[in-house]
């Protein structure tokens, strides 16, 4: 009986913040992948083990969670200033789909790392000791994104002492910007698309709620905790498991893309799964995290559950996270009330997993909110590197 090889393509499977995806050097790719297209997206697919009715991605490399179902392209950047052009593709799990709109903040921290991994950051630049500065192109979204990794012996230090809610053991910290986050790239629009801080975000055969929706970071909308029946506090067992509130999620989702202009209709939004986010936020209360660690209501200014491809969350998305700093960094907007409102230049929020602490510039500029930059810290590390095998007719 005739049977196809399976095809053998170099890859890296990395941790990136509370993520995890597969690497790739776009040189290292099938010809026919290395542009855009069915193929590549066929080629994911198959990688991840997509799409898989039982949820499981057993035949691939996905973790069935909205944060292990990831794949990135690197290559070297032409770009002035940029060393290298990082490529994000958010792969469905039940779907074939691909979803290319939008950027993962989390993997942003594996990306500097792999970039010099991969031989893709000019030699001369790497220290013998100290921080390697990586130039990131975002290239789904068009923005700079700048990754401060630290290097031991000439390579990568990936061990270390940091410690990150969501991730079990400690590492080397790596601290990435977030260059003029102030729109998602795409549409080129105000980072409040709407023209308000707050707006009155009706949800048809739901209701009517105040919504702060933004695009910074990533497309996000923002509506309070209490206004759709939660406390803030809650852990993904808590939502994941009733399949009604994660439809009324979704419709809170489609409800805020067309608002917000990412979509003409309805019916768009499943093919943009990724973006936007919804999230809710809450003032401070104490609550038991996922690890079953106590965050008190004074350690944190608020608390914020996000959503993810139709999930609440584990902990939080770097994407997300760019949102939050930069909505509470603009007085009145529903994130920044819930903060205790007035200026500020950083908040610590608390999410499933615990807490995470993100710092943004934010100013008016003509009448317009502007943000020049947005910083946290984040980790990384390599978990296997080698090959991915696919079959070979499957992309």
């Amino acid at each position: 009986m005739a049977h196809v090889a399976q095809t053998k393509i170099p890859a890296t499977y990395m941790r990136g913040g509370t993520s995890k995806g597969v690497f790739f050097r776009l040189h290292d790719l099938p010809e026919r992948c290395q542009v855009p297209g069915e193929a590549r997206d066929r080629l994911f697919m198959r990688v991840i083990g997509s799409p898989d009715p039982y949820g499981a991605q057993i035949d691939g490399m996905g973790g069935a969670t909205s944060s292990t179902s990831k794949c990135v392209i690197l290559s070297k950047s032409e770009r002035p200033e940029h060393d290298v052009e990082y490529l994000y593709g958010q792969v469905s799990i039940d779907k074939p789909f691909v979803d290319w709109s939008g950027n993962c903040g989390n993997l942003s921290t594996a990306a500097g790392a792999f970039a010099i991994h991969a031989g893709l950051v000019d030699p001369a630049r790497i220290p013998d000791n100290g921080t390697c500065v990586v130039r990131i192109w975002q290239a789904n979204i068009g923005k700079t994104i700048i990754a401060h990794v630290p290097i031991t012996d000439g390579e990568v230090q990936e061990t270390g002492d940091f410690e990150l809610d969501g991730v079990t053991f400690p590492s080397a910290e790596i601290v990435l910007e977030f260059l003029d986050p102030s729109d998602d790239g795409e549409e080129g629009g105000s980072m409040f698309p709407t023209g308000n801080l707050v707006d009155e975000l009706e949800v048809p055969g739901i209701g009517t709620f105040k919504a702060t929706m933004i695009t910074a970071g990533i497309p996000t909308v923002f509506v309070n905790a209490e206004d759709i029946g939660y406390q803030g506090t809650e852990l993904r067992e808590d939502i994941n498991g009733d399949p009604a509130q994660l439809a009324r999620f979704e419709q809170i989702r489609v409800a805020g893309a067309l608002r917000m202009g990412l979509i003409k209709t309805a019916e768009e939004a499943l093919t943009r799964q990724h973006t936007p986010k919804v999230a809710f936020v809450s003032p401070p209360k104490s609550y038991r995290a996922s690890s079953g660690k106590t965050i008190e209501a004074g350690e944190v200014d608020l608390l914020v559950r996000a959503l993810s491809m139709g999930k609440l969350h584990h902990a939080m998305m770097g994407t997300c996270a760019v949102a939050i700093g930069t909505a509470a960094a603009v007085p009145g907007t529903l994130v920044n009330l819930a903060a205790g409102g007035g200026e500020r230049e950083s908040v610590r929020f608390g999410h499933p997993s615990g807490t995470l602490r993100v710092g943004a510039e934010a100013k008016q500029v003509n009448g317009e909110w502007t943000v020049t930059k947005a910083i946290m810290s984040r980790s990384a590390r390599m978990l296997m590197e080698g090959a991915v095998r696919v079959p070979g007719d499957s992309f």
